[in-house]
């Protein structure tokens, strides 16, 4: 596929980079909705009625949303004006925060839990939309900025939402995340410029798209491979890590694992430096050097948990996230220089795909540490990472 000429699908005039940042903030806000919930379940569980057995259910539901956004939601950005539909999408979020923050039961909760799942994919949205503000010169690190603030939104909403929580219940995180995303509408629907998209095609026939859009697209299939490969080693780290540190013989509390995790977002200072790397040319070479630190990062957990050190655990939790988040970045730019008209699609099916890998590393995460402990858990990422970076040297220079 070639990328038609762009001058017709990009503004006139030069975007101001207070424009990239709040889209890297409604990407970031967003992205962080889907993860909230995670450390606070214990407290949700019990208040809203619902049985700890299938308290998980709470974490499942915003999942689904999530992928039903990205296959059902991001396309319209191929046909809908794009600061009408990030604005409406970050209203939805709102609505189902909302919903949480006064939701009394469990079913209510677990709607609420659906609404702003679908909501949280207006970082999917905001990322081929700073890809069509930015010149293609600085594309890749334009799409970099606004992918620092998505990964800075997974990786601070535990924490942040357990510190929040600590103080003023678990009730205040969600009526505190519904404001983020009021406040977000109102300033993005009034500083983005407008774009409407040339395709004239319906939405069925958009959504109908996809499978046909996934078969003839070979850049789209090998980056959402690889990224799906590092995406489950990343959640499988971050799923079983907290496993392993309160128990014996670091033993930390809930702060001592926020603190751990903050450490871990030191990694998005990647982005912008990898999209700079695509911007050269140098996708390549940039992609063996993610598989490279994805491998040596995890291989330093394993040390780390050997030695009893929480040091090495950090470093090799930074050195994973930044393999990861640099991959991202790498692949999102790949396919941001394909046709305009198709990016909103290439995007939510790229991040749906790897979405699964996701999944997959957090369904073996427990499984796995709770039978061999940390080996077992590294033997699984290695497997995965090393899988897709031979998957990745069958790649022909110039796909």
């Amino acid at each position: 596929m070639t990328a038609p000429a762009e001058t017709a699908d990009r503004p006139h005039r030069p975007t101001s980079p207070v424009t990239f940042f709040l889209l890297a903030l409604a990407a970031g806000a967003g992205a962080g909705n889907l993860y909230y919930t995670q450390p606070l379940l214990p407290l949700i569980a019990p208040d809203i009625g619902l049985d700890e057995s299938i308290g998980s259910l709470v974490v499942t539901l915003g999942q689904i949303g999530y992928i039903l956004g990205l296959l059902l939601v991001v396309p319209l950005g191929d046909i809908v004006e794009n600061r009408r539909l990030i604005a409406s999408i970050l209203i939805l979020a709102a609505a189902g925060l909302l919903l949480a923050f006064f939701a009394p039961t469990a079913p209510l909760f677990l709607a609420a839990a659906l609404m702003f799942g679908v909501g949280s994919v207006v970082a999917q949205v905001a990322v081929p939309f700073a890809a069509h503000l930015a010149a293609p010169e600085e594309r890749g690190r334009r799409v970099g900025s606004v992918v620092s603030g998505l990964m800075t939104g997974i990786l601070l909403a535990r924490p942040v939402a357990s510190m929040i929580a600590h103080w003023f219940g678990w009730h205040a995180v969600f009526g505190l995340a519904a404001a983020v995303m009021l406040v977000l509408a109102v300033g993005l629907r009034l500083t983005l410029p407008e774009r409407h998209p040339h395709t004239r095609t319906g939405y069925f026939a958009l959504v109908g798209s996809l499978p046909g859009l996934w078969r003839a697209t070979p850049v789209l299939r090998r980056r959402a491979a690889y990224q799906a490969a590092m995406f489950a080693t990343f959640i499988l780290f971050w799923t079983a890590v907290p496993l392993l540190l309160t128990g014996a013989p670091f033993r930390l509390d809930q702060q001592g694992l926020a603190l751990f995790a903050l450490a871990g977002a030191a990694s998005v200072v990647i982005s912008p430096v990898a999209g700079r790397i695509a911007d050269r040319g140098w996708s390549r070479a940039g992609t063996v050097g993610a598989f490279v630190l994805a491998i040596g990062g995890f291989l330093a957990t394993l040390w780390g948990a050997q030695v009893e050190s929480l040091g090495i655990l950090v470093a090799g939790a930074v050195v994973l996230d930044l393999a990861v988040t640099a991959n991202l970045v790498l692949g999102q730019r790949a396919l941001f220089m394909l046709a305009p008209e198709l990016r909103a699609r290439l995007n939510g099916l790229y991040i749906a795909v790897f979405f699964f890998g996701g999944a997959f590393g957090s369904a073996i995460a427990s499984p796995l540490f709770e039978s061999h402990g940390w080996p077992a858990v590294t033997a699984a990422a290695l497997v995965m990472l090393i899988a897709a970076f031979l998957y990745f040297l069958t790649e022909r220079r110039g796909l």
